[in-house]
């Protein structure tokens, strides 16, 4: 697949395990919601598959007629249990700022719930250009079509799916549960470490583009 760079460029990121670390925060509201529901979950095995939406996880502890309502205590909770805990990853406001200094406009797409999405990077003080929740892998296409990103940057398979069934350029991280060779499996067309090499590698394609 051949790609070229739109002057100015538009580039997307995931958030969880790509911009931020948020697995303290669900953590700690995954832990909350057990002792709410009087329901066992165990939020150290929950932390290691995040990507995927909310009720995937949910359906592994609830039943499947208890997970609507379950989700919207959790969205309803996690402002209180996991904003403050959440970290930025290394490198998050480096790769924003290198989208920026290239003139270009820096987004996020993600599976979060939207409101709380938008917590945390005001929280950190991370200010992107748009900020769109609720889609997953595929999903994710739409959101980036519609803002005419060519690069989407993401940690997850489900990520590379997004970007691939949108035209644009993958570029994996292997900073949440899935490694790097998994990443370059499901068709990823940059696999890095961690988000600080992005800012030097999107200098190197905006120079070959």
């Amino acid at each position: 697949m051949a790609f070229t760079t739109p002057h100015p460029p538009t580039v997307g990121f995931d958030l969880d395990m790509t911009l931020i670390d948020s697995r303290p925060g669900i953590r700690a509201c995954y832990q909350a919601l057990a002792e709410r529901t009087g329901t066992y979950i165990d939020a150290d095995l929950a932390v290691t598959r995040l990507g995927p939406p909310l009720a995937d996880e949910l359906i592994n502890w609830f039943p499947a007629e208890r997970v609507a309502e379950t989700a919207d205590l959790y969205r309803a909770m996690y402002p209180t249990y996991a904003i403050a805990a959440t970290p930025a990853l290394p490198g998050a406001r480096e790769a924003i700022a290198a989208v920026r200094e290239a003139g270009g406009r820096a987004i996020v797409v993600t599976a979060k719930y939207e409101p709380n999405a938008k917590l945390h990077l005001a929280h950190l003080g991370i200010e992107p250009d748009a900020v769109i929740g609720d889609l997953w892998a595929e999903q994710k296409a739409l959101a980036l079509r519609e803002h005419e990103a060519s690069v989407y940057v993401g940690d997850h398979v489900g990520d590379v799916r997004g970007a691939r069934t949108a035209g644009a350029l993958s570029v994996a991280v292997a900073t949440g549960p899935c490694d790097e060779a998994e990443l370059r499996e499901a068709g990823a067309d940059v696999v890095l470490a961690r988000l600080t090499e992005c800012p030097r590698w999107f200098s190197d394609y905006r120079s070959d583009n």
